[in-house]
């Protein structure tokens, strides 16, 4: 009477429950989801008939696509394990991990694998690189698929960090931990039969926060987008019914700030989930006033993407709109199926004092916590140490148990002996009404040794002088905390819309010895 938790079986069940439901959109394309299973079953055909097997890995350089979303249960479904890759990493970057997950074969596309063609040579593994998705999906009948049994704690996926501190790491997720997290999704975004679900997520992002397999799980339909622009958004919103999407805080604000520009609001309610960098209460302000429903969730790939919510309180919604803002920019409590296995504590582990002040390090463990780093003992013995995986935040917590970020530990500013959240003061710069984003990042200081400095993109007809931002920063921060040095200019960025920050950094302290925290 113990089946084993699989996501695979959320896929069974809505084709059995809802065969005549449109399940998959993309442009003019629409499948069902007796469709959507025979195209999943067919693919799996069509790598087993390609020598996949049980443990083998398959990857996938696709933008949001059939080609990235029937991936997810189609490779399963043969027993091996799907890599989803980052479309925007160099050429040399994906050659080195596709050969450090040795995988057998790369499903792409045209654009996509072109400029990959060099390196594909020195990859031993690779026996098949496609770049035509429904060619490769006609050499595979859905009757010849041979389902591969999982148990619960097999790997299904693998899916590697940035690595923007050094060489990426392979994020370990298995069957069970996948099936929780889709069933978390559910519960917190609220996702039913009638739930109509935007891709603007990447899917290679964290399997994109699981929710491939939650919509399909909660038998509602999956509207593909390859390109994040505003325009298309609002129009498939209304087109489509979309009621939820997720992003991170750089396309919640692209939506708003082209809606606030064109006097325009949401066609109806919309369900927006947002994690990935802490959002600015500017930016939360803004999506509420074009009459978005958002939901601010946190993790990390370690995580399966979102572990902890910032949980509404009824008696919140009374307050005025900016201190609701304020309030939604933590990053709150665990998901539901988490349980309490989320603390922040101090170098000894000992959890710090609920008073908004103390910051220490947010440390999970659980259900959503990854199994491994594939083939990087090292790197997962120190991620575990204590028995909690350490995820390298800093945060504070709150008198109600809310917990709410302050920085990363590598970008905390020291300045003088004074620890400054570069967080809280880019909070601060966005509150400025002419600024869209900021990023802030120590500078070497002859005097104090490193001071904080911000790179501030405005919005678009908006003017500021950096002696303004400064003034703004002054009346609202103790002044050791207000940027010493301010440039105007656009952020650098990684796929998932993070600001590289050390890049920002590394260059500001080149040829320079940079403190080590």
């Amino acid at each position: 009477m113990n089946s084993p938790l699989t996501p695979l079986s959320f896929l069974d069940r809505s084709v059995s429950v809802y065969p005549d439901k449109i399940a998959v959109v993309e442009g003019e394309r629409r499948w069902t989801y007796q469709e959507f299973g025979v195209r999943v079953h067919r693919l799996a055909a069509a790598l087993q008939h390609a020598g996949v097997a049980s443990g083998d890995r398959v990857a996938v350089l696709a933008h949001n696509s059939p080609a990235a979303l029937e991936p997810h249960f189609g490779v399963p479904l043969t027993g091996a394990l799907l890599v989803m890759l980052n479309f925007r990493l160099q050429p040399a970057e994906l050659a080195w991990i596709l050969k450090h997950c040795e995988a057998k074969v790369l499903i792409s596309q045209p654009d996509l694998l072109d400029p990959l063609r060099p390196y594909l040579g020195d990859i031993p593994h690779l026996t098949l690189a496609t770049s035509n998705y429904e060619e490769f999906l006609a050499t595979g009948r859905a009757e010849d698929a041979r389902r591969v049994s999982s148990r619960e704690d097999d790997r299904i996926t693998i899916n590697y960090t940035s690595g923007t501190t050094g060489f990426p790491k392979g994020v370990v997720f298995t069957h069970r931990g996948a099936w929780i997290n889709a069933m978390g999704e559910i519960a917190e975004m609220g996702l039913t039969a009638d739930s109509v679900y935007l891709w603007t997520l990447p899917l290679f992002h964290c399997n994109g926060w699981c929710f491939p397999w939650a919509v399909t799980a909660a038998g509602g339909r999956q509207v593909l987008l390859s390109k994040v622009e505003a325009e298309r958004i609002l129009q498939l919103i209304e087109a489509e019914n979309v009621t939820h999407l997720c992003g991170a805080p750089v396309v919640v604000n692209t939506i708003a700030q082209h809606c606030l520009a064109h006097g325009l609001t949401l066609p109806h309610k919309v369900r927006i989930m947002t994690a990935g960098a802490p959002p600015s209460p500017a930016v939360l302000r803004a999506a509420a006033l074009i009459g978005a429903d958002m939901l601010h969730v946190y993790g990390l790939t370690e995580t399966y993407g979102p572990y902890s919510i910032c949980a509404w309180r009824g008696e919140w919604d009374q307050l005025p709109l900016e201190q609701q803002a304020v309030l939604k920019a933590r990053q709150g409590v665990p998901y539901v199926i988490n349980g309490t296995d989320l603390r922040v504590v101090d170098e000894y582990m000992q959890d710090v004092p609920l008073d908004a002040k103390a910051m220490g390090e947010v440390i999970m463990r659980g259900n959503n916590v990854m199994l491994e780093y594939f083939r990087n003992p090292e790197a997962t013995e120190e991620a575990f140490r204590g028995g909690w995986f350490h995820s390298g935040d800093l945060a504070v917590r709150h008198a109600d148990g809310y917990i709410e970020i302050r920085d990363r530990q590598k970008d905390i500013i020291i300045s003088g002996g004074e620890n400054i959240s570069s967080v809280e003061v880019e909070k601060t710069i966005c509150d400025h009404p002419a600024v869209l984003e900021a990023a802030v990042f120590s500078v070497p200081d002859d005097r104090w040794g490193e001071v904080p400095k911000a790179l501030v993109t405005l919005k678009d007809g908006h003017e500021a002088t950096a002696a303004g931002i400064l003034e703004f920063c002054r009346g609202r921060l103790a002044h050791f905390k207000c940027p010493r040095h301010i440039e105007f200019g656009l952020l650098p960025k990684t796929a998932t819309g993070k600001i590289r920050k050390n890049e920002l950094r590394n260059n500001a302290w080149a040829g320079r010895e940079k403190r080590v925290n």
